[in-house]
């Protein structure tokens, strides 16, 4: 891990900015990412203070997707924040492809769509690449050699640099992966403190409760075995879209429990959820969601925090759920 003071002049504090490498990849980012899906609610001139902001903050890795905003998002991205001279270089752009909106509502990994994806991805944001692209969701007809082709037209022309995936279990990546010349790097998965599901199937080995039921086929192994790094999209979210636990009366206790741990840290319980995830040995890297730059620095303090083995345990318990 490399480390670099930033200044939080709002908060009155400095703090330390974590680097980690993103899975196999020569590329060093910060273990927070952010979250482009909600870009379209901003003005121009909110979008390019909000750009500049999570800079400064150290959070220089974007994340986007050709289907956030329907498009929306990267346009207003790349008007807002006009990738000319060094500025590009000082940035990490990350987008996804594969879901597809026409007639209906689809997966598609052929070689001709993610090529045309990618194309219009980068004319959106105005860039000549990205630093890396994650296949969105898996596609049930996906053809490995395809999308290896695909790959590799993408590398050869510089539009790509990196490759990952999102919402994959082990075999689907195992699966790419033998025709991929290149290493998938990371894997977008939903996880938070009340959506675990990832870790609990790994703490309920042997057991015969729902919490033993491994819906992922042990993902989170399988992707610290393979040096993936796993990005935590959601990690405020009760499930899918239902809403943050943030605040949430359904989630007294577990509010109750961030706002001890986080007196003790002198941050809030924003910030310790993103602690709670950081504090995991997976080198996990959490990728938030808001526009407003006040909770972007919440979510920045939570790099320099690492929290105790207890404190992890208690918030854990605390979210309701449940230790053999």
């Amino acid at each position: 891990m490399n480390w670099k003071q930033i200044s939080l002049a709002a908060a009155g504090k400095d703090i330390m900015m974590r680097y980690m490498k993103l899975g196999k990849a020569d590329l060093e980012v910060p273990v927070i990412a952010v979250g482009c899906m909600r870009m379209r609610e901003l003005s121009k001139t909110d979008t390019s203070a909000f750009i500049n902001n999570a800079i400064d903050l150290g959070l220089n890795f974007f994340d986007h997707a050709d289907v956030y905003g329907g498009g929306t998002c990267e346009t207003k991205f790349g008007e807002a924040y006009p990738l000319t001279g060094d500025r590009r270089e000082k940035i990490i752009l990350q987008s996804k492809c594969s879901i597809a909106h026409g007639k209906s509502k689809r997966f598609d990994f052929s070689k001709e769509y993610i090529l045309s994806s990618v194309d219009g991805i980068l004319s959106r944001l105005n860039t000549d690449y990205l630093d890396v692209l994650l296949l969105h969701r898996p596609d049930a007809l996906v053809e490995p050699d395809e999308v290896a082709e695909a790959f590799d037209r993408l590398q050869s022309s510089g539009k790509v640099r990196h490759f990952g995936v999102s919402n994959q279990n082990p075999m689907q990546i195992q699966l790419l992966q033998k025709s991929l010349k290149q290493p998938i790097v990371a894997n977008q998965l939903q996880l938070s403190i009340v959506h675990a599901g990832l870790i609990t199937s790994g703490i309920h080995v042997n057991m015969t409760d729902d919490g033993a039921i491994d819906r992922d086929g042990d993902a989170l192994n399988f992707c610290r075995l393979n040096d993936i790094t796993i990005q935590c999209w959601s990690p405020f979210q009760v499930g899918f879209f239902e809403g943050t636990f943030i605040g949430n009366p359904d989630y007294a206790d577990l509010n109750q429990k961030l706002d001890e741990i986080g007196a003790r840290y002198q941050v809030n319980s924003t910030t310790m959820a993103l602690a709670w995830l950081l504090r995991h040995p997976a080198g996990l890297q959490p990728v938030t969601g808001t526009m407003k730059q006040s909770r972007l620095a919440d979510c920045a303090q939570a790099a320099d925090i690492r929290i105790t083995r207890d404190e992890w345990y208690e918030i854990y318990l605390a979210a309701g759920n449940i230790l053999p």
